[in-house]
């Protein structure tokens, strides 16, 4: 009788964590959260006052997370003895930030709604506050997500894009998640809010492809006001503004790629390869044009699923500590004769 009481509760236990894809919807929370979405918009809100670049940052952590295994927070969980996560990863280390604008949400969440809403979720929202609150457009987000039990540095390695990615290669990445040559130039057009590290920028300033030589791609007025921001020897964690409107959703950034003055590698060869190039003009001529297509993208990768088993973390940084739901079985006692 242990053994089948003992086998009942094994299978609690596995049932309690789902293993396939779950379905998202929007409006998920309105019965057990109603108010989930004005708890995260107001926390960003509050975020925005106290630095304009931390909803950037905040919107920047969904597409590290959803790339590698799907969008299920395991971005945000810090490294244990027994594992090493992602936010030390190449990509990560010294580029992601505002991880405490997600613990300021998520605490606000918990309070209102104990165990209901996921980080995962958090992030997908979030994201489409940030840009909203920057002036961009507004989507309704698909949420149900579960959060992941586990990270892997490795896998977000292997998975994540470098500042000097060109864009056949990048092309080739989305399209492993299936989305299209319009998701990547409309989702690099991400970078219309936030800052870059001049660490991503020096090899175009000096050393581009390995010639010795700048990048001819860089107009040279922009060049000169980059070598001043970067130069050679430099502190590398110094950072310049990713488009000439920084705090404004709008379609600059594509403005700029035209006029050779995008920061990034990967930024600028959006419009010197000829496949990209045309969304570049596109995007910089009709911003409504860019917006939908921005909102279109974000919602394609929000649906980026690992299919893996997953939980409602209650801190986003640590999985939940899940003891057996029975800590003693007890025999049954014999019955007297």
């Amino acid at each position: 009788m242990a053994f089948y009481l003992w086998f009942f509760f094994l299978i609690l236990q596995i049932l309690n964590h789902s293993t396939i894809c779950t379905t998202l919807k929007t409006n998920f929370y309105s019965e057990t959260c109603p108010k989930a979405e004005v708890i995260v918009k107001e926390v960003m809100k509050k975020a925005m006052r106290k630095e304009a670049r931390s909803i950037a940052s905040v919107m920047r952590l969904q597409f590290h997370d959803c790339f590698v295994n799907g969008c299920d927070a395991s971005l945000l969980l810090d490294d244990t003895p027994n594992m090493l996560g992602e936010k030390l990863a190449l990509s990560n280390i010294d580029s992601l930030r505002s991880y405490d604008v997600v613990d300021e949400v998520k605490e606000a969440l918990e309070k209102a709604c104990p165990g209901v809403v996921s980080c995962a979720d958090l992030l997908v929202i979030a994201a489409r506050d940030a840009v909203v609150l920057s002036g961009g457009p507004y989507w309704e987000v698909k949420l149900g997500r579960l959060d992941s039990l586990t990270a892997s540095q490795e896998d977000s390695n292997k998975i994540m894009p470098s500042p000097r990615s060109n864009a056949t290669y990048l092309i080739d990445l989305f399209s492993r998640f299936n989305l299209s040559v319009q998701d990547l130039v409309a989702l690099s057009g991400s970078h219309s809010i936030g800052k870059g590290r001049c660490f991503s920028i020096v090899f175009r300033l000096y050393n581009q492809s390995g010639s010795g030589r700048p990048d001819p791609a860089i107009e040279p007025s922009f060049r000169e006001k980059l070598d001043k921001l970067c130069p050679l020897g430099g502190d590398g964690n110094v950072t310049g503004d990713l488009d000439a409107t920084p705090e404004i959703f709008d379609n600059q950034y594509f403005k700029d790629l035209v006029n050779g003055r995008g920061f990034l590698n990967s930024d600028q060869t959006l419009f010197t390869y000829p496949i990209t190039r045309e969304y570049v003009r596109v995007f910089s001529i009709n911003q409504e044009s860019f917006f939908k297509a921005f909102a279109q993208g974000m919602i394609k990768m929000g649906d980026l699923q690992s299919g893996r088993p997953g939980e409602i973390r209650r801190n986003c940084r640590v999985v939940n500590s899940h003891r057996p739901r029975v800590e003693v079985l007890f025999e049954t006692s014999k019955r007297k004769e």
